[in-house]
């Protein structure tokens, strides 16, 4: 059977012997390809991410002539992040922030989006 760190350590204060005083944790090896498989997951080193599928797309949401003076960043708090490069672009999509958000829903994974954040830079 085993003990906890503590139960161990009160084990060795009352034989007299010296405890395990270290902070790291007592965990069993696991497999590299487990935790491999594990990384992948929670990183979507594997998988094509949101921002991506929408970067392939942008074209087609936002016409050609807007894609090439606007880069979608990131999707934060359901908002997707846009850098636009000039004032007359980012008063373009923001006159048809509706129509983009009604062709980026229809995307895969883009539903829960609710608006977009234009930031010039």
């Amino acid at each position: 059977m085993e003990f906890s760190r503590a139960v161990q350590n009160l084990i060795a204060d009352l034989r007299e012997l010296p405890g395990d005083r270290s902070r790291a944790k007592n965990r069993q090896p696991s497999e590299l390809a487990t935790v491999v498989g594990e990384l992948l997951v929670k990183y979507r080193i594997s998988h094509d991410s949101l921002e991506h599928s929408i970067r392939e797309k942008w074209p087609e949401l936002v016409g050609v002539a807007n894609a090439s003076y606007s880069h979608p960043i990131a999707v934060e708090r359901n908002l997707l992040v846009v850098l636009v490069s000039h004032a007359v672009v980012r008063n373009e999509l923001f006159q048809h922030r509706e129509t983009i958000m009604e062709k980026l829903k229809l995307l895969p994974g883009c539903a829960h989006i609710k608006g977009l954040a234009l930031r010039t830079g």
